[in-house]
């Protein structure tokens, strides 16, 4: 069974790829104060269909290329927000 990992999409600007931020909270051994830890994914998107600010479940899969190792599984919750490029006027 491979390995799963839920988080957020924080870039999808190439094509097929998306980069999922996946933030888990630890504890100092010594101070015992907690710390939240920030860790980058690079995920294979086959069908485009994960946006920025998408929280999404990725799995664990052969090496597609140097950087990503993990495939899209499904888009769990769609962002709230999504932002839109103006569109260029002519005057």
């Amino acid at each position: 069974m491979a390995r799963t990992l839920t988080g957020e999409v924080s870039s999808d600007k190439a094509d097929k790829t998306i980069v999922v931020k996946i933030q888990t909270r630890k504890t100092h051994p010594i101070y015992k104060k907690q710390y939240s830890v920030t860790k980058k994914f690079m995920a294979h998107d086959e069908k485009n269909e994960a946006h920025t600010g998408d929280k999404v479940q990725i799995a664990e899969s052969r090496p597609l290329s140097a950087r990503k190792r993990w495939t899209l599984v499904k888009v769990v919750e769609t962002a709230h927000v999504k932002h839109v490029e103006a569109e260029g006027e002519e005057a």
